[in-house]
């Protein structure tokens, strides 16, 4: 396969971050980018908050979401989000492409730091996130890898 490998290949879900079924959901598609992940969205009207930019809890929720992919692609068990730290730099409108990076910044086994951007098409920071995740328990990340993980081949 030529190109970046993508990193949320199943999206027959409503996750509102990363769902095709979301009729209103971002639906980003995270893709490996060196030892992090990027998706790139346009912000839709619907995600308004002030007039013409989008609202800062859908620009919590692409940080957040991009940081969690970021830890899903090093393997292990799935992680939930325990504590998300926002810095919004500038606003972001409605209707720009921009980029939505996310890294793992230190790996404790169950406990993970990551590290999330966003970037407009000139590369200006629009926010940045830190965030702490705790990996699920096994019979959590059964229930979830059946839903949200493409499983491996061989494997049924």
């Amino acid at each position: 396969m030529d190109g970046p490998e993508r990193i949320n290949t199943v999206t027959d879900h409503g996750c509102f971050g990363c769902g095709e079924e979301n009729p209103i959901g971002l639906k980003l598609a995270f893709y490996r980018d060196g030892d992090r992940v990027k998706a790139t969205v346009t912000p839709r009207q619907e995600y308004e908050g002030y007039l013409s930019l989008t609202h800062g809890g859908v620009v919590a929720t692409m940080l957040d979401e991009a940081m969690s992919w970021a830890v899903i692609s090093r393997g292990g068990r799935l992680p939930v989000t325990t504590r998300l730290e926002i810095q919004y730099r500038r606003a972001m409108p409605v209707g720009i492409e921009v980029d939505v990076f996310g890294e793992v910044v230190r790996d404790r086994g169950r406990f993970i730091e990551a590290h999330a951007e966003i970037r407009d098409r000139d590369g200006a920071l629009i926010a940045s996130a830190t965030g702490s995740f705790v990996r699920v328990s096994q019979d959590r990340q059964r229930a979830w890898e059946e839903r949200y993980l493409q499983p491996e081949q061989g494997t049924s």
